[in-house]
């Protein structure tokens, strides 16, 4: 075996409550890169930062001063979370740190994005930890004229590799997003026979948990519909949904990205304007339809022969069991926990990989995936402590990410 690190992935998603901070170790054992869970921390945002955060992001105005005060925040949020990280869970031995950042503004127009903002300045993370840090992943791919998004499919492509039929990865996360990882499907986009009929396929299906959010929070207080219980009492409104599921994106050609640039809570008021005092329960049951609808018909399409869910969606029980529904009885609908990844810290785990592919001077996406015209190595790397210390280059990617099994992996803490 060769190229080991143990790498610390950190992500906050479109949802920006808190900071996942999952670390593994990483080894290369021929074509297969197989990852072991060391565990995963959660750090929540205080109050006053998610508010200024919040306050910040599209559709709302703001100021360079106020992007300066958040990106010096959220690096220093990065840093805390990174330095628990390596103590916790890899015995302060980590070698790598891989920060996805807090996605603020994703620039589309017109079906194609043209500038991709993410904030949490790594230098906090590399002064606090002393260890390298891989950062700014999204900007290459956009650069080289893809969507930016999602990057998680080159590893939902490895992991799925020799599944039968055309298993399906699905994020529920602010924004759902889906790989569809078709049998035969290379990590450069190719199929085994060189046929673009095998080619793997990424894209965002629409709002997974962004409008229900909102909603909760405007409509009651509350962060999110905890177990979904409001959803399940509650009842779809026909005419909310139908007005709802006339959104241009969801018939957009994949790929295709969106974000709260577009799915956010004024959005979702102009949607509700002219039906009335609707009850909370009612709107939230119908956005949680939404959302499992959109879904479904954004994969349908592909002949999916199973669906592996990650995100914070999964625990929403409503949601799992109307998307089960949405995609009938011959598309088995599980979580990445049964494939050996917890699905809460799926995506901090893909940073994790991302991260340990730059560091070997490999290319992190799949051009069919994002709609880039070539592979690219991801990000910028800000050193740690003194020196530079990076593993040799490597000529040749894994094909395969194998998930192995640990017996002391420490478990999700920190919500």
């Amino acid at each position: 075996m060769s190229g080991s690190l143990r790498v610390v992935g950190l992500m906050s998603g479109t949802s920006y409550d808190a900071i996942d901070a999952a670390a593994a170790d990483l080894t290369l054992d021929g074509d297969t890169l197989v990852l072991r869970p060391l565990g995963m921390i959660s750090a929540v945002y205080d109050e006053e930062l998610r508010a200024a955060l919040a306050e910040a992001l599209p559709p709302a105005g703001t100021t360079l001063a106020a992007v300066c005060r958040l990106d010096t925040r959220i690096g220093q949020a990065f840093a805390g979370a990174a330095v628990r990280a390596d103590r916790e869970l890899c015995g302060g031995r980590a070698d790598l740190i891989a920060s996805h950042g807090q996605t603020v503004y994703h620039w589309a127009e017109d079906g194609r994005v043209h500038g991709t903002l993410q904030i949490g300045e790594p230098a906090w993370i590399a002064e606090a930890t002393g260890r390298p840090v891989v950062s700014g992943f999204r900007t290459r791919d956009v650069a080289a004229g893809g969507q930016g998004a999602p990057l998680v499919s080159i590893v939902d492509v490895m992991w799925l590799r020799g599944r039968p039929g055309v298993p399906v990865a699905l994020n529920l996360g602010g924004i759902g997003n889906v790989t569809v990882a078709a049998d035969g499907s290379s990590a450069n986009g190719s199929s085994a026979n060189g046929s673009s009929r095998g080619d793997a396929l990424a894209f965002d299906t629409g709002p997974a948990n962004a409008l229900i959010d909102a909603a909760v929070r405007e409509l009651t207080g509350a962060a999110y519909d905890a177990e979904g219980a409001l959803a399940a009492r509650g009842t779809v409104h026909r005419p909310l949904l139908r007005r709802l599921l006339d959104e241009p994106y969801y018939a957009r050609p994949a790929p295709r990205t969106t974000g709260k640039e577009l799915f956010h809570l004024p959005y979702l008021r102009a949607a509700l304007a002219g039906f009335g005092p609707l009850r909370a329960a009612d709107v939230v049951a119908t956005l949680t339809r939404l959302t499992a609808r959109t879904v479904a018909d954004a994969i349908r399409p592909f002949g999916a022969t199973e669906v592996i869910a990650s995100g914070g969606g999964t625990r929403n029980p409503v949601l799992m069991k109307w998307l089960r529904e949405e995609l009938g009885d011959g598309v088995p609908l599980r979580t990445s926990e049964e494939l050996g990844l917890p699905s809460a810290a799926k995506e901090a785990y893909a940073f994790a990989v991302l991260g340990w592919l730059t560091a070997h001077g490999l290319p992190g996406t799949v051009p069919s995936c994002t709609g880039a015209r070539r592979p690219s190595v991801l990000g910028s790397i800000t050193p740690g402590g003194p020196g530079l210390r990076l593993p040799e280059p490597l000529a040749t990617a894994p094909a395969r990410l194998t998930i192995s099994a640990t017996d002391n992996c420490v478990p999700f803490t920190g919500r």
